[in-house]
């Protein structure tokens, strides 16, 4: 695969053939223009369009977009993962959260790479492999703020849609069928009960309150739901799927 450079970062690339390594430096425009095409991948279809996933956590959607692209023979990104990376970024560099240009200038400096095969995904800050820091209880606080900048979301944005290039891929986040690729041929708002949705995450998080989870999750949506720059809202033409 191309590798690419997410943003002002001068770090080399990780060693890793299935990574890419993203380009950020433009703002995202209204209409995205695929600038690279994808890569030939073996499949089980011909579809070379663009499969949008969206939906809050806990509901199974990266699940469910994992499977899918493997299924298919296609890419799979994980933009969620994006963001998650950016925000560790923002915690490393004791960034002061509240203070968007704080956060805007490290994420300006920062190299970010991301995996888009699905048997293989992993995320890179900075040539280093961040797999399970993205995932800790600190990101996980701090990922709604930081993601809501509107700056750190059009640099995000512009990035995936590069890596979407001309399409054979599954996409999942909060905003693809909405912002990232309005246009795309398949778009899924994956859902699920909030009981369920707690009880999952509490599992991947390993920990037995189940109901702080579920408070968590709420806060989180409502952020989310909330937010200025390219709010979690369900695409008018998106078939909703219930994964409780």
């Amino acid at each position: 695969m191309t590798e690419r450079r997410l943003a002002g970062g001068t770090n080399p690339a990780p060693e890793n053939p299935a990574s890419e390594n993203l380009a950020s430096e433009n703002p995202a425009s209204e209409n995205p223009a695929p600038e690279n095409p994808a890569p030939e991948r073996p499949g089980t279809t011909s579809f070379r369009g663009v499969i949008a996933i969206d939906g809050p956590s806990g509901t199974g959607k990266s699940t469910v977009a994992r499977g899918v692209a493997a299924r298919l023979g296609l890419r799979y990104l994980d933009t969620g993962a994006m963001y998650r990376a950016a925000t560790l970024a923002a915690l490393q560099a004791d960034a002061d959260l509240a203070r968007e240009e704080q956060v805007i200038d490290v994420v300006s400096r920062t190299a970010i790479d991301i995996s888009t095969d699905p048997a293989a995904p992993g995320v890179w800050l900075n040539g280093q492999r961040v797999d399970a820091e993205i995932r800790s209880a600190s990101v996980t606080t701090a990922v709604s703020p930081v993601s809501a900048v509107a700056a750190v979301r059009a640099r995000l944005v512009a990035a995936q849609r590069r890596l979407i290039g001309d399409g054979a891929i599954v996409v999942e986040g909060r905003d693809i069928a909405t912002v990232v690729w309005p246009h795309a041929e398949v778009k899924i708002y994956v859902t699920a009960e909030e009981s369920v949705r707690a009880q999952r995450r509490a599992e991947q998080l390993g920990v037995t309150d189940v109901s702080g989870v579920a408070t968590a999750l709420a806060d989180r949506d409502r952020f989310d739901s909330a937010r200025a720059a390219s709010p979690l809202t369900r695409a008018a033409t998106a078939f909703e799927l219930d994964t409780s």
